[in-house]
């Protein structure tokens, strides 16, 4: 079961080291980690490279956008599943991709997903908030539910059949990546209870009073775009974040 681990960085000199360790250390021996950075001007290429021992693709070349750079990497990517790392997180534990291939590994499995946390920007061991995804059951698309896109892994051969991201959406294209993929009539989705993902603080679309606003429009066009709910949806979807900051692992 080979899984294929995307990270898109851009200027991530600061963070993409630990990153990178995260992934170089996990148990299973079928990873392919690629790397595809927006011709950062920082020291993020010498830091992959001094860190990169494992990894199986470097690309750096200038791009449109997040989103672009990650249908760069599924395009590339050739692992029988396939999932993003974000050049600022990190997994949270040796065996996250041990637990990723053994549940994408039953029988007519088409995504895996499962748990994260916030983590302070400047330390990673001080959790924020605890994001539970839960099993997923098509009908709470409609109540909000989503898992954490960072921990969301899809079956490759999904992907010439669904697409890639919509480069349109400036900030909310993974929700709307999501909705396509999880609101296809027969997805299977298998749910890992556990932490497979730590997240630093301090994400694109809560940057600014506008960057939500324009999320929050992204969010209802993707809801709309996949006839799964609106405006109550919407709601629904910002409302489930209030327990992440009270839950506990």
């Amino acid at each position: 079961m080979r899984i294929s681990i995307i990270t898109v960085a851009f200027n991530s000199a600061a963070t993409i080291a630990d990153t990178m360790r995260s992934v170089a250390g996990q148990t299973h021996d079928d990873i392919e980690h690629l790397v595809i950075d927006g011709a950062s001007t920082d020291d993020t290429l010498a830091v992959v490279r001094a860190h990169g021992a494992h990894l199986a693709k470097l690309l750096s070349e200038p791009d449109q956008g997040i989103y672009d750079a990650m249908n760069k990497g599924l395009a590339l990517a050739t692992g029988d599943f396939v999932g993003f790392l974000n050049a600022d997180d990190m997994l949270a534990s040796p065996d996250v991709v041990t637990s990723i291939a053994r549940a994408a590994g039953i029988h007519g499995t088409d995504a895996v997903c499962g748990d994260l946390v916030y983590v302070l920007k400047d330390r990673p061991d001080k959790v924020l908030r605890y994001w539970r995804c839960g099993p997923f059951a098509p009908s709470q698309l409609r109540f909000g539910w989503m898992p954490p896109h960072p921990t969301l892994y899809v079956r490759r051969a999904l992907i010439g059949e669904l697409g890639g991201f919509d480069t349109r959406l400036r900030i909310a294209a993974d929700y709307e990546f999501m909705l396509r993929y999880l609101g296809r009539a027969g997805t299977q989705v298998r749910y890992v209870p556990e932490v497979l993902v730590k997240m630093r603080t301090g994400g694109a679309s809560n940057r600014s009073l506008r960057a939500v606003l324009r999320k929050s429009r992204e969010d209802l066009l993707a809801l709309r775009r996949n006839q799964v709910g609106g405006l109550v949806t919407l709601l629904c979807k910002n409302a489930r974040k209030l327990p992440q900051f009270f839950a506990s692992h």
